[in-house]
């Protein structure tokens, strides 16, 4: 298969022991492309550090997740200008908003994605969002540039259906993760997905959080990583009623239309 992981957090520290081997067992398992989440402005200078490090395969976002907000400055804003001109980083991102856990004060989550939103508007970028118990806030600011950014990706989608419609009606891509495999909270999830226009479907792990529940056997140490989105896919696959082979080629064209990545092998 040729599959693409729109969402690795491979900077996370547990990923500095065995970091090549994370990426072998990945292609082996048929994910031949990553984008690497920038959640911070560290951790965005990270993503592209990697990026670099492994041309073709691994590509980068930048930005400040919402837990982050109060460190949005206007340092952070110029480095994140500096870091979303270089080609190896695809998008603006990881922003939005969470109000489940509130790290920020929603004051700085609001004040922080509206100036990510307009970053990406001014750029012409994609955005790749989190929500989180936030969604009229969130779909009221994401309305106010979507027609100014040429994509919008709400990663990690694991709200209703109503919010799915919201998103449907914006034109915006979802993110599918091991959360569809999770029997306690994510049920509802495997009728939803059937309601995804193919065109709309991307496919992402969170790694090395959310491992699928469904994987057997289970890791002893609990780490998610790229190489599950293979498991990710065939359960997506299922619950839509697709072939798995005609799924992983309609979310791997879409995140190469999204991202504006290129075919395998290449370093564009």
């Amino acid at each position: 298969m040729d599959l693409i992981d729109i969402g690795a957090n491979l900077t996370h520290e547990s990923f500095r022991h065995d970091f090549d081997a994370v990426l072998v067992r990945a292609q082996r398992a048929g994910v031949t492309q990553m984008l690497v989440t920038g959640a911070t402005r560290a951790s965005s200078e990270q993503a592209l550090m990697l990026a670099r490090a492994h041309p073709g395969v691994l590509y980068a976002s930048a930005g400040v997740h919402p837990h982050h907000a109060l460190d949005y400055d206007a340092d952070t804003e110029a480095a994140l200008r500096v870091l979303l001109r270089e080609p190896e980083v695809r998008a603006v991102g990881e922003t939005g908003l969470d109000y489940y856990r509130n790290y920020a004060p929603r004051a700085a989550q609001l004040r922080a994605f509206e100036q990510q939103l307009a970053l990406a508007a001014e750029l012409g970028m994609p955005v790749f969002l989190h929500q989180r118990e936030a969604h009229d806030d969130f779909i009221a600011l994401l309305r106010t540039v979507r027609d100014r950014v040429p994509a919008a990706v709400v990663h990690c989608f694991t709200d209703s259906g109503a919010a799915l419609r919201d998103y449907l009606d914006l034109d915006c891509h979802i993110g599918i993760t091991g959360w569809l495999c999770d029997e306690r909270r994510g049920t509802h999830l495997r009728e939803l997905v059937r309601g995804i226009p193919a065109a709309r479907l991307l496919i992402e792990t969170d790694a090395p959080y959310l491992l699928p529940r469904s994987v057997r056997p289970q890791p002893a140490h609990r780490r998610n990583e790229p190489m599950y989105l293979a498991h990710i896919v065939a359960e997506l696959a299922r619950d839509r009623g697709e072939d798995i082979a005609q799924t992983a080629r309609q979310t791997s064209a879409n995140a190469r239309a999204v991202f504006g990545l290129p075919a395998p092998g290449a370093t564009a």
